[in-house]
């Protein structure tokens, strides 16, 4: 289903993000009492009343000199284009002022409904004096509590009531990925050349981007994907400011939500320490991974350079032997048309079913191979294998005693199971269990 798409824009601090996070019921955009918080578009689903809609939450537009601040600005723009309903915010704290007058200037040239806003109305009498919002021409204005829920409904009524009738209805799947890395990887680069425009903030400064920003784009072939680019990672030890733990947790909740994780490392710095911990995360949560290595245009190569990058990948991440490996320049484009299609490849491995007649005759021939483990005189006897779950694939075994199965003996089903299928890009996950 085609969402209509809904814009929450207005300058610092009026509490934009509060707003989101009330509208979606989660805690999902980033909140902090200091401007500037908020720098790229945050997307999530939302509904009233049995309307589903998507819902952007922006940072603070402002015309003050700077890269970031025009950034910040260009992105609310896009935003503002893409918005089929445009919440303006203004706040009754700090009353009126010339900011909000010239973001009202900016809307009047959408030619798009728009809707005013005045958060922070928390008592009665806020609640009336809204009169000065009235001369920014936007119609009249709702006042609104976002932290104590105060007129958040009239809100949310007058917004579904601005939707277009015609959205077309698309019924297909999507495939969700993060982009996961140490922060000034490259991700939003990536990200960026993937779906086609500048949908994420580019800057060299590390922590750059805050949220994790859901993008849906179609690729070539005509598959739905939804992209996150997630703040960069660090050590849960090196996290010290208050706004960069919440970033943590961001992406660590994008890797939850997504089919398939793209790891980014930094061919021109090498692999770190907080690689392997941003790493473990993936794979500890079960989601398909691909290595994505990016900056190759930047180290200087010989005809092994590939390979002997390979082999330091696979002896720092041995856990993690079953990801494909994929060297990308994000600044040239080279090889990031393969992410897509290797993304597809990884979530369909992730989701096959194997019948149970043809585990139990991989096990037999199995157990020809490799005689099961003999523990303290009592041998382990395999009786049965079936599939249980996929994303991951998940494989109950039925043993005579689940304490016999050890780690040595249940590495060797799995490589039994990738030497027979396709599971590339996907962790396996084997269960012993008592046959009652």
């Amino acid at each position: 289903m085609v969402l209509p798409v809904v814009a929450i824009v207005g300058r610092p601090n009026v509490g934009k993000s509060t707003l989101f996070n009330r509208i979606i019921n989660k805690r999902l955009a980033i909140v902090e009492d200091k401007p500037g918080v908020t720098r790229d578009r945050n997307y999530a689903q939302a509904q009233w009343l049995g309307h589903k809609f998507a819902l952007i939450d922006t940072g603070g537009i402002t015309w003050e000199n700077g890269k970031i601040e025009d950034e910040i600005r260009a992105q609310a723009e896009i935003a503002i284009d893409e918005a089929d309903v445009i919440v303006a915010l203004v706040s009754a704290v700090s009353h009126l002022t010339d900011l909000d007058e010239r973001i009202a200037q900016l809307l009047y040239r959408t030619k798009k409904p728009v809707i005013l806003a005045v958060n922070k109305a928390d008592n009665p009498e806020q609640r009336s004096d809204i009169y000065d919002f009235y001369s920014l021409g936007l119609g009249d204005p709702i006042p609104v509590s976002s932290v104590h829920g105060t007129g958040i409904g009239d809100l949310l009524d007058k917004i579904v009531s601005k939707f277009p009738k015609d959205l077309d209805a698309d019924n297909s799947k999507e495939i969700s990925f993060s982009v996961i890395g140490r922060p000034n990887v490259g991700k939003s680069s990536i990200v960026n050349c993937l779906v086609g425009e500048k949908r994420v903030i580019v800057n060299n400064e590390e922590g750059t981007t805050r949220d994790a920003v859901d993008t849906p784009f179609t690729s070539s072939d005509g598959t739905q994907f939804r992209i996150v680019d997630t703040a960069g990672i660090r050590r849960r030890g090196k996290v010290y400011e208050k706004t960069e733990k919440y970033s943590v947790m961001r992406a660590m909740s994008a890797i939850e939500r997504s089919d398939v994780v793209c790891l980014v490392l930094d061919a021109s710095t090498g692999i770190r320490e907080q690689d392997k911990h941003v790493a473990g995360y993936a794979h500890d949560a079960g989601r398909g991974i691909i290595i994505i290595v990016n900056k190759w245009d930047l180290p200087k190569k010989n005809s092994s350079s590939g390979k002997d990058f390979e082999q330091v990948i696979r002896e720092e991440f041995q856990y993690l032997d079953y990801a494909p490996i994929l060297f990308v320049s994000a600044k040239t484009g080279q090889r990031l048309e393969q992410i897509p299609a290797m993304v597809k490849a990884v979530y369909q491995n992730q989701n096959q079913r194997i019948k149970s007649s043809v585990l139990n005759d991989l096990l037999l021939e199995a157990s020809k191979l490799v005689p099961t483990p003999l523990v303290k005189g009592k041998r382990l006897r395999v009786y049965y294998m079936t599939q249980v779950a996929v994303n991951p694939p998940t494989f109950v075994v039925f043993v005579n005693d689940p304490e016999l199965m050890h780690f040595s003996y249940q590495r060797f089903l799995i490589n039994q199971l990738r030497d027979n299928f396709d599971f590339t890009g996907t962790p396996i996950k084997i269960i012993a269990r008592k046959r009652k």
